[in-house]
């Protein structure tokens, strides 16, 4: 039990690399196609499509090949098309690698969450906020490393090569160590009849509850959030802070630290607190961080704005996955492929809207908006959300 903890662990750690590796990317990608931001936003919906795309068919994939085997696909997928990222010319070659990229992005997500989800289940405590915090690990080190890499001299595309080669060593050594197919099964199988459900019945018509609506669209916002930092960050601190090219992935690396801190701590949070409670005053201080990110003068302020939010939305995410993994009549096979579709809509496509919010505006208005997304977050689940 505990080497599928780690290997699952190793899995988020993977996931945050590779996505986190893309951040530093967009301002050379930005300048090397010539791009406005309309027009860059645009390119990234193209990462979300490929995203959207996979998610439900890999929710269809988990459950009749395995968690393990997406897991390995899918890696494999992002480590391929990222160094592509570092130097296509081409938009529409960059658009259809993005899509690509997101193709696996969205895969190892369903997949490595699923499978968090029966090793939790297994645990019988909550585990899932320490998973999503080697995601922010992996954030971490993508977002700073690639920048490192390339300022101790290292061509960038020998860097995110190096970085993906490591992606793919960390998933095939630790492959045989998550579930198989077959365990799985057993897993959701025993707390189907926890509930007096089989599985089948579980599954029918799960996407069109309320509840995986409701903590669908939870995630939408909160996603969002991400997203606009993942995404316009490094932008943001280059063009608005004057920070140096090299150095604007120092945005999403404050987050990032900021979250995995939080999420590394959170299981006793949340097992201490109610989870509405985590889900509301998080909200509300991350609302708090983008609003400070936007309004103090200054590249402190706007890092610190961006720690807040790293710390508030920390372990929101972990508690909608972990509530979708128990909703009733819902089989996890379906509830979380379902809100993680409906949630990376923000991660991946919500960066796309800022993109014509600040092409119309300014990118300091687009982040104001998340900001507000982030307060009705806490207002609708102070309403309707769980307690648990």
């Amino acid at each position: 039990m505990t080497k599928a903890r780690t290997a699952t662990q190793l899995v988020f750690l993977v996931c945050g690399l590779g996505m986190a590796s893309w951040a530093p990317m967009v301002p050379f990608a930005k300048d090397r196609l010539g791009l406005d931001d309309a027009t860059l936003g645009l390119l990234l919906l193209l990462l979300g499509a490929g995203a959207m795309v996979m998610m439900p068919t890999s929710g269809w994939l988990v459950s009749r090949l395995g968690s393990r085997v997406v897991i390995a696909g899918a890696a494999l997928l992002m480590a391929l098309t990222l160094p592509l990222l570092m130097v296509l010319t081409s938009p529409a070659a960059m658009a259809v690698t993005l899509f690509l990229f997101g193709a696996g992005v969205g895969a190892i997500d369903v997949a490595m969450n699923a499978h968090g989800v029966q090793v939790q289940n297994l645990y019988g405590r909550p585990i899932m906020s320490s998973l999503h915090g080697l995601f922010s690990v992996g954030g971490l080190f993508g977002s700073l490393g690639l920048g490192f890499l390339v300022r101790m001299g290292l061509n960038p595309l020998y860097a995110i090569s190096s970085i993906a080669a490591l992606m793919v060593l960390i998933v095939l050594t630790q492959y045989n160590q998550l579930f198989p197919a077959n365990t799985e099964r057993q897993v959701m199988a025993r707390f189907a009849e926890d509930t007096g459900q089989s599985t089948a019945e579980k599954t029918r018509f799960g996407w069109l509850k309320g509840s995986v609506l409701f903590l669908g669209m939870m995630c939408f916002a909160v996603f969002l959030s991400e997203g606009a930092i993942l995404d316009w960050s490094a932008i943001y601190l280059r063009d608005t802070k004057g920070v140096d090219p090299t150095l604007a992935g120092t945005g999403y690396a404050a987050f990032s630290v900021a979250m995995a801190i939080m999420r590394l701590v959170g299981d006793k949070l949340v097992a201490r607190l109610s989870g509405k409670a985590v889900v509301v005053g998080g909200s509300l201080l991350g609302a708090a961080g983008l609003a400070m990110a936007v309004l103090v003068p200054g590249t402190y302020g706007a890092l610190a704005g961006f720690v807040l939010l790293g710390l508030g939305v920390a372990n929101i995410v972990p508690i909608f996955f972990s509530a979708a993994g128990r909703l009733p009549g819902v089989a996890p096979t379906v509830s979380i492929p379902a809100i993680t579709t409906i949630g990376y809509t923000g991660l991946l496509t919500g960066p796309a809207l800022l993109g014509f919010i600040a092409q119309q505006f300014s990118l300091s208005v687009a982040l104001g908006f998340v900001s507000v997304l982030l307060i009705l977050v806490a207002l609708s689940y102070q309403l309707k959300g769980q307690t648990n």
